[in-house]
């Protein structure tokens, strides 16, 4: 417990302090974010605002993560695999955001290379996790509901599951401070359902040290996700860029798996996936019929069209992310009751 509140403390003040000193350094160095011209108008001024400020999450929570462990916090393979995946995710972004700085426009990595990244963290995870880390080969519903299934399934399953998750929260990192504070309580609820699998490691799969490793990953995230959103909130002083987006959400589906609630991960980051489906049924139905759904996609845009103010469509939507988490919870819960009932 103490290694969990240590590591969330750490991150939050670091990600408080630390943010402010990139937000100098990048402004100093003129990496401000290119805004495409198809996108609401209001978001015209927003040009020039730093970006690449997943930064400062991805350095707050690794160091809050060693400095956790510096206590008799055990350093697992688990929690190893999980922090790699997130800040090879990390990378991937970095890479994606440098090429729009450099080449001053909104394109950065092209499909092909940003795949190829993705493809070769999901390679890792997916066949280095059961052999080195303990990982369960299987897609997993939540707690003990899963179906094991062989190594080039689970690959493709993972590749599937970590691009997703990471488009998706990409996707959703369109208005000042949405994806962060969908983030944060994202990742809250993650640290309870893995602090929950420490204390009742009996019930699940995963064991007693492994369990207590990804909660504190997951509290140093959150928290590091909480004070970034101190320097996000509207209006943005800097923004988190695919360097932030793509490690949470590539973390978010490697947290899934070592949980085993990949499926219970679209309740839990439902709002990702709603703002996934308004892009694909705006494509979809275009290319059919040559008609839009929303005025513009993903949703958040279509309310600010319509004449939204940009915050309230943000505290709405992070309403709409709690009400997703509060099912996904109750259901997790749920799971563990009725086989504990069972037993007695």
């Amino acid at each position: 417990m103490i290694a969990v509140l240590l590591g969330g403390a750490v991150a939050l003040l670091l990600s408080l302090a630390g943010t402010p000193l990139i937000i100098s350094y990048f402004r100093e160095r003129g990496f401000g974010q290119p805004i495409r011209d198809e996108g609401p108008s209001s978001h015209q001024a927003k040009a020039g605002t730093p970006t690449m400020g997943g930064t400062a999450i991805v350095l707050a929570a690794v160091i809050a993560y060693g400095v956790a462990h510096l206590g008799s916090a055990e350093l697992t393979g688990t929690g190893l695999l999980v922090l790699g995946t997130f800040v090879g995710m990390a990378a991937v972004g970095f890479a994606d955001d440098l090429i729009k700085l450099r080449m001053r426009r909104n394109l950065g990595l092209n499909k092909t290379a940003k795949f190829s990244g993705q493809t070769v963290i999901a390679a890792v995870f997916a066949f280095a996790g059961p052999e080195f880390a303990g990982i369960e080969r299987n897609i997993s519903v939540v707690g003990e509901l899963a179906f094991d299934v062989g190594p080039i399934v689970f690959f493709v399953w993972m590749f599937l599951l970590l691009t997703g998750a990471s488009n998706a929260v990409n996707l959703t990192d369109g208005l000042d401070g949405l994806a962060a504070g969908s983030g944060t309580l994202v990742f809250g609820a993650y640290t309870l359902i893995a602090f929950w699998q420490f204390r009742n490691a009996g019930d699940y799969a995963i064991l007693t040290s492994e369990a207590l490793d990804v909660a504190i990953i997951t509290a140093s995230v959150m928290a590091a996700c909480a004070g970034f959103l101190w320097h996000n909130a509207p209006p943005a002083r800097i923004f988190m860029g695919d360097t932030g987006s793509l490690a949470l959400g590539g973390l978010l589906a490697a947290v899934a798996v070592a949980t085993n609630t990949q499926v219970l991960l679209v309740l839990l980051g439902g709002l990702f996936v709603i703002e996934t489906v308004s892009v694909i049924v705006q494509v979809a139905v275009f290319r059919i019929t040559g008609r839009r759904v929303f005025r513009m996609a993903p949703i958040h845009h279509h309310f600010e069209l319509g004449g939204w103010q940009e915050t309230t469509i943000i505290v709405r939507f992070w309403i709409i992310a709690g009400m997703g988490i509060a099912v996904g919870l109750g259901l997790f819960y749920v799971e563990w009751l009725s086989r504990v009932e069972a037993v007695l």
